[in-house]
């Protein structure tokens, strides 16, 4: 839609200013509920004693079982990685892929067992047999069936058998290293297709896949991307990256440990849990709980990507981005762009973009299993993604297109229905079966209990909020694509008559390439 006209500064101070006090005003409520409830029935089973002589919320198992009970094995693995990738790439660098996967083999047995490893390979194995077919439908359909083993039954049950071990992080380590190891091997057999000469050896799709950082929790790296990078034998670093690195790695650990002093104050996961307080608790810390929910689950994958994005730039890769902040999202393009791009073109056409969003969420709903909640979802995404594409062309109509300040305004409001929808149906579905009861909850307070005030102040706010995002990515295309200085004049203009310069016609198209591009 291009770079709109920035709004004056005090009115963007001003919108930092009212998010800044709706934000503090909403956490002052739910810090009020917290500690006014602490010893509730209801919060007794996960809300424990803990540091600085206060109960800490415990309820989701996930963040308490990465970084607190198997805190000491993760970073175990992950330190043991980090060394013997260092020490061969100071001693061997050409064999450094090679130790990638051994290490991965192993310490995936470690902890799931050989038969895990088994299973495993038996994907691999069969999803690289199909590829040297080189036929990319028949590679897309046998990963997708592939796929659905792990969501019906009998078959879920049969390959959860070749788990060992009853440790309480087991079916998360099990799900998640299936899960990707399918969609690697979807990735390596599409790019086999595309290979002219020969097929890739299955040794290079076992260093791909058994890759520890990426092995359980992703994120996917296509495999046309990790090739290159992973056999680079240039492993020189630019000035200040390790720094970076570092800087990442601590910031990261800061996160982790402001979430779990929050956790002592804001019981922000244990309250939704206990209906008969959401009944008496104010429109305030209702929406104050939803955005805070919303916030947290994007924190927890952030943290996540993060540590493994870390130990990943420390083998020289190059991962893909973090995922974007719910705060900074409002419109559910952002936060899809990458996934159904190639079926939607340039998302332009009516018809295009219904496809692409059915065949990408349809895809999604059997990589999370097909339930009420995630069809909700699917659904709404699906919605919100045409959505945005109708009103786009609606307001890049006349009168519109030619407002500048005034149609980032607007932009701004008819934005509210798209973020309220990606507020109501959370794009992380884990811990989603008291959160989606939450967005229902907070769905019936704007519109019909705190209708009129609530709905007119959290549209505000929205609004606020909006403006602030757009604002910061009307800099950041600035500075990613500046205007480019006018030509220098040449050395003869000096000696020629003023007036040539504005009587040639010719002389007067040269500033317009600049003039276009900054509207």
């Amino acid at each position: 839609m291009g770079i709109k006209a920035a709004l004056p500064k005090y009115e963007i101070y001003s919108y930092y200013v009212m998010l800044c006090l709706a934000v503090f005003w909403a956490t002052s409520w739910i810090f009020e509920v917290s500690n006014s409830n602490i010893n509730r029935k209801a919060f007794k089973t996960s809300v424990k004693p803990s540091y600085f002589g206060r109960k800490m919320d415990t309820s989701d198992f996930e963040w308490m079982m990465w970084f607190s009970t198997f805190r000491a094995h993760i970073l175990f693995a992950l330190s043991g990685h980090v060394l013997f990738a260092k020490i061969c790439s100071m001693l061997a660098p050409q064999y450094r892929s090679l130790v990638y996967m051994v290490y991965g083999v192993l310490a995936v047995w470690t902890s799931m067992g050989w038969t895990y490893v088994t299973l495993i390979l038996s994907h691999c194995i069969l999803l690289y047999s199909i590829s040297l077919v080189k036929i990319r439908w028949l590679c897309f359909v046998t990963g997708l069936c592939t796929l659905a083993t792990f969501k019906c039954e009998p078959f879920l049950s049969w390959e959860a058998g070749f788990v060992q071990g009853d440790f309480e992080l087991r079916h998360v380590l099990f799900y998640g290293g299936c899960g990707f190891t399918i969609m690697r091997c979807m990735s390596f057999a599409l790019e086999n297709c595309e290979k002219k000469d020969g097929n890739y050896n299955i040794l290079e799709l076992l260093k791909y896949n058994f890759y520890l950082p990426f092995f359980y929790f992703g994120p996917i790296m296509t495999f046309d991307k990790f090739y290159v990078q992973v056999n680079r034998s240039d492993l020189t670093r630019k000035d200040g990256e390790l720094w970076n690195i570092s800087l990442h790695g601590l910031i990261h650990l800061g996160v982790v440990i402001v979430v779990d002093v929050l956790f002592h104050f804001m019981y922000i996961l244990t309250i939704p849990t206990d209906m008969k307080l959401l009944k008496h608790l104010s429109d305030w810390a209702l929406v104050g709980l939803a955005y805070f929910n919303l916030v947290y689950d994007w924190v927890k994958a952030a943290v996540m990507f993060g540590v493994i994005t870390t130990v990943a730039k420390l083998d020289h890769m190059d991962p893909p981005k973090p995922p974007k902040c719910i705060t900074m999202l409002y419109m559910f393009v952002d936060d899809a762009e990458y996934v159904y791009d190639y079926l939607g073109g340039k998302h332009e056409n009516v018809l295009e973009e219904l496809v692409a969003t059915l065949c990408t969420y349809g895809i999604t709903i059997l990589w999370l299993g097909p339930c009420e909640v995630v069809l909700f979802w699917a659904f709404f995404n699906c919605f919100g993604l045409n959505f945005e594409l109708w009103t786009t062309k609606f307001f890049s109509m006349e009168p519109f297109v030619s407002l500048e300040p005034s149609s980032t305004r607007l932009t701004s409001v008819w934005t509210f229905p798209s973020w309220l929808l990606s507020v109501c149906f959370l794009k992380v579905i884990l811990a989603i079966s008291f959160i989606f009861f939450l967005k229902s909850l907070l769905i019936f307070i704007l519109f019909f209990s705190g209708f009129p005030i609530t709905t007119i102040l959290v549209m505000f706010v929205t609004y606020c909020l909006v403006q602030v995002i757009k604002e910061r990515e009307r800099k950041q295309a600035l500075i990613d694509d500046p205007d480019p200085l006018p030509p220098a004049p040449p050395l003869n203009a000096a000696a020629a008559p003023p007036a040539s310069a504005t009587t040639t016609p010719a002389a007067q198209p040269a500033a317009e390439p600049n003039k276009e591009k900054a509207e």
